[in-house]
């Protein structure tokens, strides 16, 4: 095969968050996008490459691959490559040979677009639709409500703050102010914006940092949370408005998020945002 998989080194992984700049597009079935690598940019530089696998022919990259987490790889390919058989090919024996690097025997999940060919390889090879997703999204041509709420765009002096909303947000979390900073300092952050909703004595409620990939094209919200003493009050829906209108004034066609199905309050908070449901989508999933 023509087709390469490698790993990036830290210094390295611009090529992968560029790619994946230019892939999105506004019609496009949700796929991972630069602000999840931005995210995973959290855990340092060093980790965040080695968490990172490309598929390239002749120099150019036509698939990025993230392990995001135990067994789980979300993935996605230039627009043109969807329906490339060698390329789809060769990411359904990497997805399924643990020799490659890419994943684990046992239980795993691929996260693909929907319209991608390896979801039919994976498929005639055996493996499932796990449970779904709920992608959300709004357009962003007409200017966002005020959220009704302060405001801040978080910096390096807020990262305390914005480190105790999610901790407390989130259940398990393990997020601290190096994970911040560590983030902050990644490349994809110079396309977000991190901000803090804080009620009317001035106490932070809520945070959420918001991904753009260019003007015109999609951006994305990762992470959305509110601290859990400050919950049922709107602040969910004000930050989400907030995150909207901030993508807006980065020139982002439209604001998405996903969550699984199942979190039915949080799919109810975008929705109360502005965001439209899109159809459910579905992990694919080898049982172990």
């Amino acid at each position: 095969m023509t087709i390469a998989l490698a790993t990036p080194r830290a210094d390295g992984l611009g090529a992968a968050v560029g790619a994946l700049w230019e892939w999105q597009h506004e019609g496009a079935p949700m796929q991972l996008h630069p602000g999840d690598l931005g995210w995973f940019r959290r855990f340092g530089a060093e980790a965040a490459a080695a968490g990172v696998r490309t598929w390239s022919r002749a120099g150019r990259i036509l698939a990025v691959g993230l392990l995001d987490g135990p067994g789980l790889v979300r993935l996605t390919t230039a627009p043109d490559a969807r329906g490339d058989e060698e390329l789809a090919h060769r990411l359904a024996e990497d997805v399924t040979r643990p020799a490659r690097g890419v994943l684990p025997g046992g239980r795993a999940n691929v996260e693909a677009p929907e319209d991608a060919l390896l979801r039919e390889l994976l498929g005639e090879a055996g493996w499932d639709a796990d449970e779904p997703w709920t992608p959300l999204a709004r357009d962003l041509a007409r200017p966002v409500e005020d959220p009704g709420v302060r405001i801040d765009v978080a910096g390096p002096e807020h990262a305390r703050l914005v480190v105790a909303v999610h901790r407390s947000a989130f259940d398990g979390s393990r997020f601290t102010e190096g994970h911040w900073h560590a983030m902050a300092a990644g490349l994809p952050f110079a396309e977000a914006r991190c901000l803090l909703a804080r009620d009317e004595r001035g106490e932070a409620v809520a945070t959420v940092t918001v991904w753009s990939a260019g003007q015109g094209r999609p951006g994305l919200l990762e992470p959305m949370g509110v601290h859990q003493e400050h919950r049922h009050r709107g602040y969910g829906r004000a930050i989400t408005l907030a995150a909207a209108a901030a993508l807006r004034d980065m020139g982002a066609s439209s604001a998405l998020v996903c969550t699984p199905s199942a979190r039915t309050g949080a799919v109810a908070t975008y929705e109360s945002a502005g965001l439209l449901r899109r159809p459910e989508i579905h992990d694919c999933v080898r049982q172990a």
